[in-house]
């Protein structure tokens, strides 16, 4: 029988340790640079609204929902002009110029906070506009109290101006 002396059993572990770090090295780093890119663009999404492009299938169904809003308030049958549509994580600002279907009409802005909820989109909160009433839009309060309200909704949607207030 042949012993080992325990200078070499060492240097054995030692050997098996490193080419097993070796091989890790070559799993993980890869691995590990994927994950990096893949956090990095997903919290950089996360960051950026976007719009969707007139016709588009979000779109319409967007204003679909407040369309039927509109007429359910007002028993107006009108058409949108989209001012501004800002999209992030299920979460969307519309500010809307309503007509009527004839472009004779014009009413109102119509600005709605909508969330998509099980794959549905719903008015959360139809944004006051009366001014010098502290629970609208003009309120220096207004964007505090929307957090408190919609904790979830990242602010970002919002137009840029409410955001600094």
């Amino acid at each position: 029988m042949v012993l080992l002396k325990p200078k070499a059993v060492h240097v054995f572990k030692i050997d098996m340790i490193i080419a097993v770090i070796h091989r890790l090295r070559v799993v993980f780093i890869p691995l590990l640079l994927a994950m990096q890119v893949f956090l990095g663009v997903t919290a950089d999404a996360a960051k950026k609204v976007y719009t969707p492009p007139p016709g588009s299938a979000e779109r319409r169904i967007l204003l679909e929902v407040m369309r039927r809003k509109v007429l359910e308030l007002s028993r107006l049958d009108v058409l949108f002009v989209v001012k501004e549509m800002n999209l992030n994580s299920g979460w969307a600002w519309v500010h809307t110029l309503p007509q009527s279907k004839d472009g004779a009409g014009r009413y109102e802005d119509f600005i709605a906070i909508l969330q998509k909820k099980n794959g549905r989109w719903r008015i959360a909160e139809i944004p006051c506009t009366e001014p010098d009433n502290a629970d609208c839009l003009d309120s220096p309060n207004y964007v505090s109290h929307l957090r408190k309200r919609f904790p979830d909704m990242p602010t970002i949607i919002l137009p840029s101006e409410m955001i600094k207030k």
